[in-house]
């Protein structure tokens, strides 16, 4: 559970840092979820997502409920996001922890039938304003008032106002994050929350790390975090209070822990484990070139997950035999408009040749759950679970065009290099047999017009992320080309859990023997078809579950390529008979307790 620890004298009230008697600031630790390891030291920069542009316009007579409906809808967002804030401030102790509920109580209120709503609605009522606009008039509106009070604390009051619109502004207008463009290099990122689409905008050629108050452990954007390499710690209580920009900070990603102005010893200590981790690496690095070859001689093939084209040579310098997931959301992200056939075309194409004749599995869009693309979010709607609805191969199947054009520029891509396709979340045969009968006709119009490609065209294969597909094997292996293991969301959907929310994230368990047993079934499937399985999940990426896979019968493993090197150096000293001889008492075990202890004792011999 996070908590906050203050080296010294007790955190002043309202401030969020600890200070001595001269009133230098002291080290503060943070403790949080560690979702990807690393260390980072460097100037904390806090950045929050910003509006560039309010609209303004007059809306029609018979849009007005419409209006003051999204209106309802991003207040109801703000007031969920308030209370989410206000359960991790819990957490906290002493006064800054009174400060800050103080604060958040404000903050609720002004969004709960204050004056503010009700000067927003009439404003959409009466002069028919579209709700942006509205609420930027009339948030300006009250700030003015409370600025030019003669009481000093109710005139500071005026900035929680104005807090309280940027928030609902943010919410109306899903404006793409913009605020990493002007940070300096080595600057360490502090939010309240950053989505997948924000982190994919982080360059760890210039940002060193991040850390938010909100997330949970298997979210998006902490693999993304992992994908990308940097070090990040989520779940941290009191973040954005505690820290600002200009603070020295320590994200410990491995420990979960964050340093706000370290003591000297403090960052030599970190900056000795940072060369100590280097060397590790090095060490590492030399399996470059070496198979992932078990002790009595099982060859597993290490594949990569890639999320963004920039992680290519991050790909190629781990020794990667393949892109098993290509997340072609990327393509997506960050726009208004949709991506048009030559531009995915041209962005598979240079992966493709990137990879140098190493085949590259291309899934299609998943969009939806905790991806959301901006281009696509009228076609989405908005619906009470995101994760459950209009999302993936559905989205594609209902919305044609966006599927053929994608299926169109992977089959030009093909042209340059062995190519595979992914479909995401099937849960039916029906939904492979449509997919299939599209890539066709697809083909056929390609053809037609002269276009060079794979011939036979790429195999297809689909993803066995809910249970549903799992149960199913058997029926799915028959009209698949592979399968490939999703265990993020099998593990989400089996156990009911979203793993993106952290007042859950510990019930998150991939080790349950339910999930286990739908993996066991999918593979044995797979094996009776004679079609490759692999699994890309987290879970591929962790050196403790390798012996646990392979005893399955795994033999393609697909990860982060920062994860490659050590999977494969766990590989190379795992004894597959043991293994599988291990993987067969777990297989019997219902306690998920026990099933974890076997499993580390399997490690501790083995090694």
């Amino acid at each position: 559970m996070p908590r906050r620890t203050t080296k010294g004298s007790p955190v002043a009230a309202g401030t969020g840092k600890a200070t001595s008697e001269k009133g230098a600031a002291r080290e503060i630790l943070l403790e949080g979820l560690g979702v990807s390891a690393g260390i980072a030291i460097g100037e904390a920069h806090v950045v929050e997502i910003g509006v560039v542009n309010v609209p303004d316009y007059e809306i029609a007579a018979e849009s007005v409920d419409a209006e003051l409906e999204r209106f309802r809808d991003a207040l109801a967002k703000s007031e969920r996001q308030l209370r989410k804030l206000k359960k991790k401030s819990a957490e906290l102790h002493g006064a800054a922890a009174e400060e800050l509920e103080f604060l958040l109580d404000a903050h609720l209120q002004m969004l709960s039938g204050s004056r503010v709503v009700r000067g927003v609605e009439k404003r959409i009522l009466e002069t028919q304003q579209n709700a942006e606009a509205a609420v930027q008039a009339e948030i300006n509106a009250v700030a003015h008032d409370f600025e030019h009070l003669n009481d000093p604390y109710l005139s500071a009051r005026a900035k929680d106002v104005r807090e309280v619109g940027d928030r609902l502004l943010r919410n109306l207008t899903k404006t793409p994050f913009e605020a990493f463009k002007h940070l300096p290099e080595g600057a360490v990122v502090i939010a309240e929350e950053l989505t997948p689409a924000d982190t994919a905008l982080l360059d760890p050629k210039r940002i060193h790390g991040f850390a938010t108050e909100l997330g949970g452990a298997e979210s998006h954007t902490a693999i993304m975090a992992r994908s990308l390499a940097l070090p990040a710690v989520l779940g941290l209580a009191g973040l954005t209070s505690a820290i600002r920009t200009g603070d020295i900070v320590i994200i410990d990603g491995a420990g979960g822990r964050v340093f706000i102005n370290p003591t000297a010893a403090r960052l030599e200590e970190f900056h000795r484990r940072q060369l100590e981790l280097e060397k590790t690496e090095r060490i590492l690095s030399r399996l470059k070139k070496l198979p992932a070859i078990t002790r009595d001689g099982q060859r597993i093939g290490m594949l990569v997950n890639l999320e963004l084209p920039r992680e290519l040579d991050m790909a190629l310098a781990a020794g990667a035999e393949g892109i098993g997931l290509l997340r072609s959301e990327f393509l997506f992200m960050n726009r208004v408009d949709l991506p048009s056939e030559d531009e995915q075309a041209e962005a598979y194409r240079t992966l493709v040749e990137g990879m140098e004749g190493k085949p590259v599995t291309i899934r299609t869009l998943d969009v939806g759950g905790d991806k959301l693309a901006p281009s696509l979010r009228d076609r989405l709607g908005e619906t009470a679970n995101p994760a459950l609805g209009l999302r993936a191969i559905r989205l594609g199947l209902q919305e044609r065009p966006l599927l053929e054009t994608q299926l169109a520029a992977i089959l030009r891509a093909s042209a340059f290099g062995p190519v595979r396709i992914l479909l995401p979340m099937i849960s039916s045969l029906s939904e492979v047999k449509q997919v299939r009968e599209i890539l066709l006709q697809v083909a056929k119009r390609l053809k037609r017009r002269g276009v060079k490609m794979a011939d036979p065209l790429p195999p297809m294969g689909v993803m066995i992320e809910v249970p549903g597909a799992a149960l199913a094997a058997d029926a799915l292996a028959q009209v698949s080309d592979f399968f490939a293991v999703g265990s993020n969301d099998l593990t989400q959907y089996t156990l009911a859990i979203d793993r993106g929310e952290e007042q859950v994230a510990h019930l998150y368990n991939p080790l349950h023997p339910a999930v286990l047993r739908l993996i066991q079934f999918a593979t044995e499937a797979a094996l009776r078809a004679r079609i490759p399985i692999s699994v890309c999940g987290e879970i591929a990426g962790d050196p403790k579950f390798a012996p646990l896979l392979l005893g399955l019968g795994i033999q393609d493993l697909s990860m982060a390529p920062v994860n490659l090197p050590r999977v494969k150096q766990r590989i190379r000293n795992i004894d597959y008979l043991a293994a599988t001889r291990c993987a067969r008492l777990i297989m019997d075990q219902w306690d998920t307790g026990r099933i974890a202890m076997l499993l580390d004792d399997f490690n501790a011999l083995a090694v």
